[in-house]
C-alpha cells in the first residue's frame, strides 16, 4: 500500500539510524509526544530525513536535520538546517464518505500527482504524504481542497514550504 517516494533519498545498501522528536501532543489528536524517523547521517551530528512524518510539524522528507545523541544512543533532532523543498500533507478519510476509510483509496485518488507517501496503521487510515518541490503544487492543493469539499477526507498540511503557500 506504501506509495514510494519519487526521488527517494534512501540508497541501497546505506544504513539507516533512527532520528527521534519531541513535541507537545496537540489536543484532540493522536497522543504521542515522540516520533522517530529514519535518516542516514549526512556529517557526525545531522542526518537526512528518509521517511514522511505523522506527527511532526516543520519537517519533510529529504530535509536535513541537526541531532544530539544521549549516553543511552537515542539520536534526538535539535532543528533543521537544509530544506528539501519537499512539503508534508496528512490525509484523514471520512470513514462514512465517498472513500471510505481506506488509505488505499487515498492513494489512488492522488497518485497522479506522483507523490509518495504511507499509512499510519489499519486502524486508523491516516495517510502521511510526501510532495515533492517538483510536484503539480497548484493542481495537489486543488485535489486536497475538492477532496475535502466533497466529504473525502480531511487534511492538513505538517510542512509547507513558500512555492506551496503561494500556489
Amino acid at each position: 500500500m506504501t506509495a514510494p517516494a519519487p526521488g527517494r533519498v534512501r540508497p541501497s545498501g546505506e544504513q539507516l539510524i533512527k532520528i527521534w522528536f519531541k513535541f507537545v501532543p496537540r489536543e484532540g489528536w493522536l497522543p504521542y509526544d515522540t516520533e522517530g524517523l529514519w535518516a542516514l547521517a549526512v556529517g557526525p551530528d545531522t542526518a537526512r530525513i528518509c521517511n514522511v512524518p505523522f506527527l511532526q510539524d516543520g519537517v519533510a522528507e529529504g530535509d536535513v536535520v541537526r541531532f544530539t545523541t544521549t549516553p543511552d544512543g537515542l539520536r534526538w533532532a535539535t532543528g533543521r538546517v537544509e530544506a528539501s523543498g519537499n512539503c508534508t500533507v496528512r490525509v484523514l478519510p471520512k470513514p462514512r464518505g465517498p472513500l471510505g476509510p481506506s488509505a488505499q483509496a487515498v492513494f489512488d485518488r492522488l497518485a497522479p500527482f506522483g507523490l509518495g507517501g504511507e499509512p499510519f496503521s489499519k486502524e486508523l487510515p491516516l495517510v502521511a504524504l510526501t510532495v515533492p518541490a517538483s510536484a503539480d503544487l497548484s493542481s495537489v492543493k486543488a485535489a486536497l481542497l475538492r477532496g475535502e469539499a466533497e466529504g473525502w477526507w480531511t487534511f492538513e498540511v505538517g510542512c509547507a514550504t513558500d512555492e506551496w503557500k503561494a500556489a
